[in-house]
C-alpha cells in the first residue's frame, strides 16, 4: 500500500437506488460520512422509512419494479435532476446491471460499484468459473462451456459424477437449479431447467457441477480499491436456506479453523484479482460437512450481500463507508493484518411468509411494531418498515433483519432468541417464530449445518398452540379499561362490588378457546386495571382447563402488561380485519374473537352469536325458532379464505338474524339462544 489515499472523484451527494431497508442502511452510512443522501420510491413507497430517512426524494413512477427501481432511464434522470455525484445501488434490482453501471459513467455520475467488466464476467456463471479457475482458485467438478446442448450435459454426466447439479449460466436464486440423483432422470430435469431459466432470466444456457454431499454454504466477504490492494474480511456462514434463499447467517463459520480460513481467504482475493475487481464484493464458495477443508468456488456477488452487517459485527468495519471511499479513488486504509474478528455475530432475516404453509408470502398493513430495546447489547436492527407500513406483493417479502452479537456463538444465538422473542409485528405473519424454532434445534446449536437443513426441519413445524397468558392477552388485553362501557358493554345490572364474568370465545387455527373472567369491578374501574380470575377451557367437554389469577394493565399504546399468577410478561395486542393479534415472548397469534358479556341480570347477552370477523355468511345450519343443544352448528361465516362455524353458546331457542349471503361485520350478533 502507498501513503497516498487522497481521492481521485468528489462524492457529496448520494443517490440510493433502492427501497426498505437496504435503502435505509445505506443512507444511515451516507450521513455518517457528512454526505447529502437522495431516495428514489414508487408510488408503493411514497411515505416508506427510506423516504423519510433521505434529505430529498424523487419519484421513479408506479408499484412494479419494471416501471420504477429497474428502469435505468428513470434513475439516472433522477440522479441528474438532484445534482447526485453517485449512485449507491444496495442489492437486488440494478446492483448488478452492467447497463446500469455503463449509463451512470455516460452520465459523469460515480457508480459505488466494481467495473461493469467485471459484474458482466461475474454475472456469467460460466465465464467466472474459467476466470477464477484460471487464477487456481478451485471449481466444483463439472462441464461449463457456452451453447452446451442436453446431448453433451448428458454424455458428461457419468465421469462428473452423479449426483449433479443442473445450474443457469445466467441469474440466482435457485431457480432452474435442479439436483439429478440417476442418469435416467437427468434427460427431463434438463428440459424443465432449460424452460425454467429462460422463463427467469431470458437465457436458458446450462451447465453442469457435481453435486458436493451434505454442502455448506460459505462466503467470504473482499475488499479491493482502484490501486491493486485485496485483502478479506473473514467468512461467513449462510448454510440455514430454504429453497436455496438465506434465513440466517453468521460470522465466522463454525466449520473452518484457523489455517482453512487463511486459504479459503486468499482464494477469494485471487477470485477478486481475476476481473480487476474494485470495491466490497462477496465470493461464495461449497464445502462439503465431511471435508471442511476442501472448497469450491461457487460464484462471486458483484455488490453488498444482504448478511454483511454480521461481517461489520465482527471486524467493526463499516463497509458501505469503504464502498463510498473506493468509488472516491482512495486507497485502503487497512491492510490484511489489521483484520481481526471479534466474537461471533448471527443474523436473522424476518421474512412476510408462513413457514408452516410453505412459506407462502403474506402481507398487509403494519399494525403495531416492536423491536428489541436500542440499549441491549450486541443488537442489531437493519429495518424498512414501520407502524402503518403497507406490505405488498411488488417487492420482495424481506421485511427487516435483526443482527446480534456476542462473545462466542453461543451467547450471539442466545442474544438473538432473546432479541426476536422481544420482536412484536402485528398485522403481518411472518418467520419471526420460525426462526427461534431453528435457533433452539440441537444440530444449529451444535453448528451442524447443511444446505438442505431448514427443508427438512420444516417438514415438523407447526405454530405453536396459544399459551393461557396469549389467549388472556387476546380476551382482555384489547379492553379499553378507561371506558365502562367497553368493558361492560351496557353496563346491564352493574353494582359495585359484584364480580362480573366476561365470556370471551377464541379461534386460533382452527382450535377454539372459551376464557371466562370473573372481573373484580371495584378494583378494576377504580385502578384502571382489570382484576379478575379467569378460567380457559378447550372445545372438547373433557378439555384441559386453566384457572388463574390474572391483572392487565395497559401500558401506552398496544402494550399490555399481563400478571398472571404473579408472573410478569409484556404483550402487544391490536385488531386488524376484525381478527385479534397478540404477540409476547412466547410468540405471535391471530385469533378471530366471538365476545359474550354475562351477568347474573344479562343471560340474554351470555346466549348471543357475534361473527368473529367481518365476512359474508355461507350458509345457515340452524332454523329459526327451533331448540338447540349447546355447541349445534347455528351459522357458518368465510372470512380470510376460511370458513368459521358459530355454535350455540347454550341451550335453548334459537332466533337467527342472518341468511346466506348476508355480508356481516365484526362482533355483529347473528343468532340468539335463549334459555327455555
Amino acid at each position: 500500500m502507498s501513503n497516498d489515499s487522497a481521492a481521485t472523484r468528489e462524492i457529496h451527494s448520494v443517490l440510493v437506488a433502492n427501497r426498505g431497508e437496504i435503502a435505509c442502511r445505506v443512507i444511515e452510512s451516507v450521513h455518517a460520512m457528512g454526505l447529502r443522501a437522495v431516495a428514489v420510491y414508487s408510488d408503493a413507497d411514497a411515505h416508506a422509512p427510506h423516504v423519510a430517512a433521505a434529505d430529498t426524494a424523487v419519484r421513479l413512477g408506479p408499484a412494479q419494479a419494471a416501471q420504477s427501481y429497474l428502469d435505468i432511464e428513470k434513475v439516472v434522470a433522477a440522479a441528474v435532476a438532484t445534482g447526485a455525484d453517485a449512485v449507491h445501488p444496495g442489492y437486488g434490482f440494478l446492483s448488478e446491471n452492467q447497463q446500469f453501471a455503463a449509463a451512470l459513467a455516460a452520465a459523469g455520475i460515480v457508480f459505488i460499484g466494481p467495473p461493469a467488466s467485471a459484474i458482466a464476467t461475474m454475472g456469467d456463471k460460466i465465464a467466472a468459473r474459467e476466470a477464477v479457475s484460471a487464477r487456481g482458485v478451485p471449481v466444483v467438478p463439472g462441464l461449463s462451456r457456452p451453447g452446451l446442448s442436453d446431448e453433451e450435459l448428458i454424455a458428461a454426466a457419468p465421469e462428473i459424477g452423479f449426483p449433479v447439479l443442473i445450474k443457469p449460466s445466467a441469474g440466482g436464486g435457485g431457480k432452474g437449479m435442479h439436483r439429478v440423483e440417476e442418469a435416467a432422470d437427468l434427460p427431463a430435469a434438463l428440459v424443465t431447467a432449460r424452460r425454467e431459466a429462460a422463463a427467469a432470466f431470458g437465457d436458458d444456457t446450462l451447465f453442469l457441477e457435481h453435486f458436493v454431499d451434505t454442502p455448506r454454504h460459505i462466503e467470504v466477504q473482499v475488499l479491493a480499491d482502484e490501486h491493486g490492494n485485496v485483502i478479506h474480511l473473514g467468512e461467513r456462514e449462510c448454510s440455514l436456506q430454504r429453497r436455496h434463499q438465506k434465513v440466517i447467517e453468521e460470522a465466522p463459520s463454525a466449520l473452518l479453523d484457523a489455517e482453512t480460513r487463511e486459504r479459503i481467504g486468499a482464494a477469494a482475493c485471487d477470485a477478486a484479482r481475476s476481473v480487476g475487481y474494485t470495491g466490497a464484493g462477496t465470493v461464495e464458495f461449497i464445502v462439503s460437512a465431511h471435508r471442511p477443508d476442501e472448497f469450491f468456488f461457487m460464484e462471486m456477488n458483484t455488490r453488498l450481500q444482504v448478511e454483511h452487517p454480521v461481517t461489520e459485527m465482527v471486524t467493526g468495519i463499516d463497509l458501505v463507508e469503504q464502498q463510498i471511499r473506493v468509488a472516491r479513488g482512495e486507497e485502503l486504509a487497512i491492510a490484511q493484518e489489521d483484520v481481526v474478528l471479534t466474537g461471533h455475530a448471527v443474523e436473522a432475516r424476518v421474512y412476510a411468509e408462513d413457514p408452516a404453509h410453505g412459506f407462502l408470502p403474506t402481507g398487509g398493513t403494519v399494525e403495531a411494531l416492536v423491536w428489541p430495546p436500542g440499549w441491549t447489547a450486541g443488537v442489531r436492527v437493519d429495518s424498512g418498515i414501520e407502524t402503518g407500513s403497507v406490505v405488498g406483493s411488488d417487492y420482495d417479502p424481506m421485511l427487516a433483519k435483526v443482527i446480534c452479537h456476542g462473545r462466542d456463538r453461543t451467547e450471539a444465538i442466545d442474544r438473538l432468541d432473546e432479541a426476536l422473542a422481544r420482536t412484536s409485528l402485528l398485522g403481518v405473519g411472518t418467520n419471526i417464530d420460525f426462526c427461534r424454532f431453528v435457533l433452539a434445534r440441537p444440530e444449529v446449536r451444535a453448528g451442524v449445518l447443511d444446505t438442505e437443513l431448514l427443508d427438512r426441519l420444516v417438514v415438523d413445524y407447526s405454530s405453536p398452540p396459544p399459551t393461557p397468558a396469549a389467549l388472556v392477552a387476546a380476551a382482555l388485553g384489547a379492553l379499553d379499561l378507561g371506558s365502562p362501557d367497553d368493558v361492560w358493554g351496557s353496563a346491564v345490572g352493574f353494582r359495585i362490588g359484584v364480580p362480573s364474568p366476561i365470556v370471551v370465545r377464541l379461534d386460533c387455527a382452527g382450535q377454539r378457546h372459551t376464557v371466562s373472567a370473573l372481573v373484580d369491578r371495584r378494583e378494576s374501574v377504580s385502578a384502571r386495571r382489570l382484576v379478575a380470575q379467569v378460567s380457559i377451557t378447550g372445545e372438547e367437554e373433557d378439555g384441559d382447563r386453566w384457572d388463574g389469577h390474572v391483572v392487565v394493565e395497559p401500558t401506552g399504546g398496544h402494550a399490555v402488561t399481563l400478571v398472571v399468577d404473579g408472573t410478569v410478561g409484556a404483550w402487544v395486542v391490536g385488531e386488524v380485519d376484525g381478527a385479534r393479534w397478540v404477540a409476547g415472548e412466547p410468540g405471535t397469534w391471530v385469533m378471530t374473537t366471538a365476545r359474550a358479556l354475562a351477568d347474573g341480570d344479562d343471560a340474554a347477552a351470555a346466549g348471543e352469536v357475534h361473527s368473529p370477523m367481518p365476512g359474508s355468511v355461507v350458509a345457515v345450519p340452524g332454523t329459526d325458532g327451533d331448540v338447540v343443544a349447546q355447541g349445534d352448528p347455528l351459522v357458518v361465516v368465510e372470512a380470510m379464505k376460511m370458513e368459521h362455524t358459530l355454535r350455540a353458546p347454550r341451550a335453548g331457542t334459537v332466533t337467527i338474524t342472518v341468511a346466506a349471503g348476508d355480508k356481516v361485520t365484526a362482533q355483529q350478533v347473528l343468532a340468539r339462544v335463549t334459555e327455555d
